[in-house]
């Protein structure tokens, strides 16, 4: 959502029309190879978005990465870290506390599959993963840790959640999560000969944890509005931001030349 407010401010300044398309990871890849939906910021790589990659790897274009040193697992509050719970294994000791539960997000999510094979390979029996969606998921560990009462929930770096409450990742060392990952930005094939411009700006487009986690806190956290919290943080980057369109502009130059 940071991601896709911010280039979607930029193109339109830069003279585009857009239209945000709010998708589950599956439709999303469908689209892209389909041709029914143009760009995604929100492609995880190497490891939560692979099975995506392996079926829809050659009917899409790989752009480039946006965002660096990111991470997906399963995180709890650190007053239940500190309690003792500081591996995924260590989770079959306390079902009773955590009610038999895992709190996710939306099915489908590479960081919900992910739980699915942590469940199964750290032999968490008594526990079932309840999907519904991010808000869901965020409310849910908002109530709980109000509470002090214990919840395990599946969270992804960067995240607002780590600057609103204190929260530790649980140990993997199956690797059922994977490694440090990268975003990258994804198009449909032929964009870039439809939309040089456009394509350039996509293309130049890049941010650190800081810079998103920043648009994510005054969404989720403060309550701002998605386009005003995306608009503050180009107003704050302007320099960068003016370098994206321009390159833009001269790539749209250069392809009527």
């Amino acid at each position: 959502m940071a991601s896709t407010n911010v280039l979607t401010l930029i193109l339109e300044e830069a003279g585009y029309k857009v239209e945000m398309v709010p998708v589950d990871a599956g439709p999303l890849y469908q689209g892209l190879s389909q041709g029914t939906l143009d760009f995604t910021t929100s492609a995880w790589l190497p490891i939560t978005h692979a099975s995506y990659i392996d079926k829809y790897g050659d009917k899409i274009d790989r752009v480039g990465v946006n965002l660096e040193d990111c991470k997906i697992g399963m995180a709890v509050p650190k007053y239940v870290y500190d309690a003792g719970v500081q591996s995924i294994a260590d989770l079959r000791e306390h079902v009773s506390e955590f009610d038999g539960r895992i709190v996710g997000i939306e099915p489908g999510a590479g960081v919900v599959m992910a739980t699915e094979r942590a469940i199964e390979e750290y032999g968490l029996d008594g526990y079932t993963l309840q999907t519904s969606s991010s808000a869901g998921m965020l409310a849910e560990l908002k109530s709980a840790y109000g509470k002090g009462e214990w919840i395990a929930v599946t969270l992804w770096s960067p995240h607002w959640a780590f600057s609103e409450w204190e929260m530790e990742y649980l140990e993997d060392p199956e690797e059922c999560y994977g490694g440090v990952e990268v975003v990258e930005t994804i198009t449909r094939k032929g964009f870039a000969d439809e939309h040089p411009g456009a394509y350039a700006i996509i293309k130049a487009f890049n941010w650190t944890q800081e810079d998103c986690q920043s648009v994510m806190r005054d969404i989720f956290a403060e309550g701002m509005d998605e386009r005003e919290a995306a608009q503050k943080w180009i107003d704050a980057n302007r320099e960068r931001v003016d370098e994206w369109i321009a390159a833009g502009k001269a790539a749209e130059a250069n392809s009527t030349a």
